[in-house]
């Protein structure tokens, strides 16, 4: 499983229900990266979406307390390991807070869009680089949107025996 996400210099993923910012760049790489899979998501990072509705050319796997609720387009689960069941071993995790901190543990590979900035914030994602369970491997960049800077990392689970990736 694969989680993307992008983030400020403090990790720091979104303020008062939605993204920090808007890079089109970064929105053309997500949809590049993760159409024709299977994403895993929260049901409020999906009411962020337009009109709330789920992804196009995407398995939207939705992950919402609310018992009973039915998201056209999308299929809900009420934990975390029913819906970790129904996923592809390709799936990407797409948010929120939560739902990352959540499935983090499940995932090998992590796709960052770390912004040169730091936002106001109230929602975070685990710095990466302070985890000695995940190894950069590579990064692309600096590109810049606008007064935005940014860079594409990409991360690796690494074994706490070896070192090496998994």
């Amino acid at each position: 499983m694969n989680v993307i996400v992008a983030v400020d210099e403090a990790w720091a993923i979104g303020k008062d229900g939605d993204q920090l910012c808007y890079i089109p760049a970064d929105l053309k790489r997500f949809q590049a990266l993760t159409s024709g899979h299977a994403v895993l998501l929260g049901r409020k990072t999906l009411d962020t979406f337009p009109g709330g509705r789920p992804l196009k050319n995407r398995r939207n796997l939705i992950l919402s307390g609310q018992a009973g609720l039915q998201i056209q387009g999308a299929e809900v689960f009420s934990n975390l390991e029913a819906a970790l069941a129904a996923a592809p071993a390709d799936s990407f995790v797409i948010g929120g807070e939560s739902v990352y901190r959540q499935a983090l543990p499940h995932c090998r590979r992590a796709y960052v869009t770390k912004i040169q900035k730091t936002f106001p914030a109230d929602r975070y994602f685990p710095d990466l680089d302070s985890d000695p369970a995940w190894r950069l491997v590579a990064e692309e960049g600096p590109f810049q949107h606008e007064d935005l800077r940014f860079t594409y990392a990409t991360y690796v689970r690494v074994n706490s025996e070896n070192g090496t990736a998994i």
